[in-house]
C-alpha cells in the first residue's frame, strides 16, 4: 500500500461558508465491523511515548475505535462521550497524562479488549516530529555535542485549532449533513486543507462537531484569513430540443450534473492528497482492521503534501482517515532531514546530493530552526576556506 484509497466513497455537491468549501463523502452502506466513539479530555496532555520521549499538546479529544462487532449497523452507545456542559478552568488547567499514542483497552481483569484509544491527528504529527529525531548517526566535526547526545530533542511545530481559523466554526455549524454521509473533505481558498472520514454514518454525526477542536496548519490559516469568498456549486439544466420534458428527464440531467461535478473534483482539487505515493507506519492491527499513520515524499515543487492516519479493510480501503496539511516550510525540513539521513548526515555530501554549495546546506539547516545542531566554531572554518579556495 502506498496510496490513500477512497472507494466506496462518493463526492456529493459542495457547500460553501465564505472562503470555506466543505465536500461531504458518502457511503452506499456503512462499514460493517468497526464503530468510532468519542472521549472528551478539553485540554493539554503528556503522552509517553515508548522510547522514553513525551510528546506535549491539546488534546481536546480522544479516538476509541470498536470491533467487538456491534459495528455491523446495529445503534450502540457513545463510548466515554461527554455531552454539553461549561469549559471552567478548574476543567482546562491540568495537563492529562496518556500512555502511548494508540493504546488496546483492557478489562478489570487485564486481558485485551477489541477497543483501542488513540489521538486523531497526534498520531500523525508525532510521527511527524520523530522524523530521523535521533539526530547525526555519525559524528562528524560540524555538529555540536548536543546534536550528537540529543539529536533533535526538544522539537516542535506550530499549528492552529479549528475554531481560530477564520469562517471554519460558521461553516461547520451551517453544514448540512447528507444521508450516507461518512466524511468530508474541507477546502479553504479552494486549497485542499483536510479530509476526514469515518466508517458509519452515526459516527460522523457524532464526530462532526470535532472537526472545529483538530489542529490545522498555517498555511490553512493564512489562507482562511487572507482569502477571497470561493464560488458556490451551481448547476445549470438547458431546456431545448430533447432535453428537459418531464420529471424523470430533469432528475436524470441532476444527476448528471452531480456526476460531472464529482468527476471534476476527483481529477483537480482532491489529485495530490490521492495521487501521492506515501510511506505508511502499521500503529496496530485491530481483527480485521489495521492503524497506519502516514508521511508524504517531501517533494519540493507547490504541490500540497499530507500527513495524516487511516485505518483500512483487508482490502486495503478506507475506512477512518485524517490529515493534517503540511506547510512549505514543514515540507521544506522533511526533505532536507530526509538528505541529510540519506548521506549520513555529511554535510559535503548532503550539498552534492542536492546539487549546491556547502554554503547553501549551512544556510537551508539555520532556517528550518536546526542551527542548535550545528558547531558554530567548526563550520565557520569551514566556510572560510571554502571562501579562500
Amino acid at each position: 500500500m502506498s496510496r490513500i484509497d477512497l472507494s466506496g466513497l462518493d463526492v456529493r455537491p459542495a457547500q460553501v461558508w465564505g472562503g470555506v468549501r466543505l465536500v461531504p463523502l458518502v457511503r452506499a452502506e456503512p462499514v460493517p465491523g468497526l464503530r468510532l466513539h468519542r472521549e472528551v479530555y478539553g485540554g493539554f496532555g503528556a503522552v509517553d511515548l515508548p522510547d522514553r520521549t513525551t510528546y506535549l499538546s491539546y488534546v481536546p479529544h480522544g479516538f476509541v475505535a470498536d470491533w467487538t462487532g456491534t459495528g455491523s449497523g446495529a445503534e450502540s452507545a457513545a463510548y466515554g462521550t461527554r455531552l454539553g456542559g461549561e469549559v471552567t478552568a478548574a476543567d482546562s488547567m491540568p495537563v492529562r497524562r496518556l500512555h502511548r499514542m494508540a493504546k488496546r483497552r483492557r478489562d478489570k481483569d487485564g486481558r485485551a479488549e477489541r477497543r483501542l484509544r488513540f489521538l486523531p491527528l497526534h498520531l500523525a504529527l508525532e510521527g511527524y516530529l520523530a522524523l530521523h529525531f535521533g539526530g547525526p548517526s555519525v559524528v562528524w566535526d560540524e555538529w555540536s555535542r548536543e546534536a550528537v547526545r540529543h539529536g533533535l530533542s526538544p522539537r516542535s511545530e506550530a499549528a492552529y485549532a479549528g475554531w481560530s481559523v477564520p469562517g471554519l466554526a460558521e461553516a461547520l455549524r451551517i453544514f448540512e449533513l447528507h444521508p450516507g454521509q461518512c466524511g468530508m473533505l474541507l477546502y479553504v481558498a479552494d486549497a485542499l486543507a483536510a479530509a476526514f472520514v469515518v466508517p458509519h454514518p452515526e459516527d460522523y454525526r457524532l464526530l462532526h462537531p470535532t472537526l472545529v477542536e483538530d489542529l490545522y496548519g498555517e498555511l490553512v490559516h493564512q489562507y482562511a484569513y487572507y482569502g477571497a469568498p470561493v464560488p458556490e456549486f451551481t448547476a445549470r439544466i438547458r431546456d431545448g430540443a430533447g432535453g428537459v420534458r418531464s420529471l424523470a428527464d430533469l432528475r436524470a440531467a441532476a444527476r448528471e450534473q452531480e456526476r460531472a461535478w464529482a468527476a471534476a473534483h476527483d481529477g483537480l482539487m482532491a489529485r495530490d492528497l490521492l495521487e501521492t505515493s506515501y510511506a505508511f507506519e502499521r500503529v496496530q492491527r485491530m481483527g480485521p482492521f489495521d492503524l497506519y499513520r502516514f508521511l508524504p515524499p517531501f517533494l519540493r515543487g507547490g504541490a500540497e503534501q499530507h500527513i495524516g492516519e487511516l485505518i483500512t479493510d483487508r482490502k486495503g480501503r478506507t475506512v477512518y482517515l485524517k490529515t493534517f496539511r503540511l506547510s512549505e516550510n514543514q515540507i521544506r525540513k522533511g526533505h532536507l532531514l530526509r538528505r541529510l539521513a540519506d548521506c549520513d548526515w555529511h554535510l559535503g555530501r548532503t550539498a552534492e546530493a542536492l546539487g549546491t554549495s556547502y554554503a547553501e546546506v549551512v544556510r537551508r539547516i539555520r532556517s528550518a530552526g536546526l542551527d542548535p545542531l550545528l558547531n558554530a566554531h567548526v563550520v565557520t572554518e569551514r566556510l572560510r576556506e571554502d571562501q579562500e579556495s
